[in-house]
C-alpha cells in the first residue's frame, strides 16, 4: 500500500507541475505569437501609408507596436519587404523590390496578381518556402500592394517557444528525479502513521481476544450449571460477533501488508463448487433461492486460500442482504474475449434502486436505509472492503451494479491458460 501511496504521490505531484508548465509555456508562446502577428501588422501599415516605403524620418509617432515600446528609424530596415503598385488608368505595374533578393520582379508581378484575385484587403501568401504578409490600398487612380516576409518575426516567436518547451522538459525531469529521491521523506508521517495503525489493530485484536475467551467460557460454564436461557444466548451471540469483527479487523491490516498471499496458477472452477456447495444449505436453511452456473476448467492467478474466503465474503454478503425468498445467483464464466474470468454474485435487492452502490465498498460504510436487514443479520461494512483488497491484490476489478431489483457483484480477473 505505501509503496501505492508513493507512486501515485509522485505521479500526481509530476501531472501538476507538468499542468503549470503547460500553461506558462503555452501563455508564454500564444503572447509572443500574437505580438509578431501585431508587429507584422504594424509595419505593413507603415509600408502601406508610405506607398510601399519606409519613411525617412524618425518613426516615433507611428503606431506603437507594444504599450511601450514603438519603432525607431533604424529597427524599421531590419524587414524584408517589396510592393507593388497598379495604375488604372493605363494598366501599368510599377514594382518596388530594393528590400528583397529572392523574388524577382516577373515573380512579384505574379505574386500580385494572385493576391488581387483574392480581392482581400489583407491576409498570408506562401510562396518559395515562405510566408508573406500582403496589404492592400485602393484609391481612385491605383492599387498598391504591400508584401512583407514574416520569416524574422515568426522565427523570434518559434526560438521562444522551443526554449521554453527544452526549459520546461529539463525542470520536469529534474522536479521528478529530486521527487522520487525525496518521496519516502515526504510521506514518512503517513507510513508512520499506516504503521501504528496496523500495529495497534493487530496487537488490540489480540489483547480483545482473551477477555471475550473468557467470557465465553464464564457463559458455557454458565448454562452447564443452570442451563441454556436467554441471557446466555444473547451473550454467545454477541461474543462471536465480536470475534468475527476482531478476525475481520486483523485480516485487512495483514491483507494490506500481502505476507501470506502466495499468487500462482489455480483452478478457479473448482474452488468456486467448493464454497457453493457449502454456502447451499445456509442459503436455502433462510428460505431463499440459490442457483450457480460455473464453467469448468478456468484457471486464474491468485492465492487459493484467499480466493476462498473472497466468494465467502460475497455470498456471505449476498445472504445477509437479499430479500425474503429472493434468489441469490453465483456465477463464473468467460468474459466477451475469452481473455478474462468473471465471477459475479447476484442477490433480490429491490430497495436498493437509490443506493450508493460504489460507497459499499468504504471500510465501515452501511447504506442502513435501503439494506435493512436483522440485526442477527447485520454486518460490519468490512466485508466487501476486504473483497476489494483481495481482488486488487489478484490484479482484477470489482464493481457493483444494480439492474431490474437485483444487485451484482462482479470480479473480474486475467484468465490463465497454462500453469506459468
Amino acid at each position: 500500500m505505501i509503496r501505492h501511496f508513493r507512486k501515485q504521490f509522485i505521479i500526481f505531484s509530476t501531472c501538476a507541475l507538468l499542468l503549470v508548465i503547460v500553461t506558462i509555456v503555452g501563455s508564454i508562446s500564444s503572447i509572443t505569437y500574437f505580438r509578431a502577428h501585431q508587429e507584422v501588422n504594424s509595419v505593413l501599415q507603415i509600408l502601406s501609408n508610405n506607398e510601399g516605403e519606409m519613411p525617412a524620418r524618425t518613426v516615433s509617432s507611428q503606431p506603437q507596436l507594444f504599450s511601450q515600446s514603438q519603432f525607431t528609424k533604424e529597427s524599421l530596415y531590419q524587414y524584408r519587404y517589396f510592393s507593388a503598385t497598379f495604375n488604372k488608368k493605363n494598366k501599368q505595374m510599377q514594382i518596388e523590390d530594393s528590400h528583397i533578393l529572392s523574388v524577382s520582379p516577373a515573380e512579384i508581378q505574379k505574386l500580385t496578381q494572385r493576391v488581387l484575385k483574392r480581392h482581400r484587403t489583407q491576409g498570408r501568401i506562401f510562396y518559395h518556402q515562405t510566408f508573406y504578409a500582403y496589404r492592400v490600398k485602393n484609391n481612385s487612380k491605383r492599387t498598391n500592394v504591400v508584401f512583407l516576409d514574416e520569416s524574422l518575426m515568426l522565427a523570434k516567436a518559434r526560438e521562444v517557444t522551443y526554449l521554453g518547451v527544452f526549459l520546461g522538459i529539463i525542470s520536469l525531469l529534474l522536479y521528478t528525479i529530486v521527487l522520487i529521491l525525496f518521496s519516502n521523506a515526504a510521506i514518512r508521517p503517513i507510513i508512520q502513521a499506516e504503521k501504528r495503525q496496523k500495529e495497534f489493530i493487530t496487537n488490540a485484536g489480540h489483547e480483545l481476544k482473551t477477555p471475550l475467551s473468557v467470557i465465553s467460557a464464564n457463559n458455557e460454564m454458565q448454562e452447564l450449571l443452570n442451563g441454556e436461557n436467554d441471557l446466555t444466548k444473547s451473550t454467545k451471540e454477541q461474543v462471536g460477533r465480536l470475534t468475527k469483527l476482531i478476525n475481520y479487523f486483523v485480516s485487512l491490516a495483514r491483507l494490506q501488508e500481502r505476507p501470506q498471499m502466495t499468487l500462482s496458477v489455480i483452478d478457479a472452477s473448482q474452488i468456486t463448487n467448493r464454497v457453493a456447495d457449502n454456502f447451499k444449505n445456509v442459503i436455502l436453511q433462510d428460505g431463499k433461492h440459490f442457483k450457480k452456473s460455473v464453467t469448468s476448467g478456468l484457471k486464474v492467478r491468485a492465492d487459493e486460500n484467499y480466493f476462498y474466503e473472497l466468494i465467502s465474503i460475497l455470498l456471505d454478503n449476498a445472504n445477509k442482504y437479499c430479500d425474503p425468498h429472493g434468489d441469490v445467483f453465483l456465477n463464473l464464466r468467460l468474459g466477451k474475449r475469452k481473455k478474462n474470468v468473471i465471477l459475479s454474485v447476484t442477490n433480490s435487492f429491490a430497495a436498493g434502486k437509490d443506493a450508493d452502490y460504489q460507497r459499499f465498498f468504504e471500510r465501515f460504510y452501511r447504506e442502513d436505509k435501503a439494506r435493512t436487514v436483522s440485526e442477527k443479520k447485520s454486518g460490519y461494512g468490512i466485508g466487501l472492503s476486504m473483497a476489494q483488497s483481495i481482488v486488487k491484490s489478484f490484479g482484477g476489478q470489482i464493481k457493483a451494479s444494480y439492474s431490474n431489483g437485483k444487485i451484482s457483484f462482479i470480479i473480474t480477473i486475467k484468465r490463465q491458460i497454462k500453469n506459468k
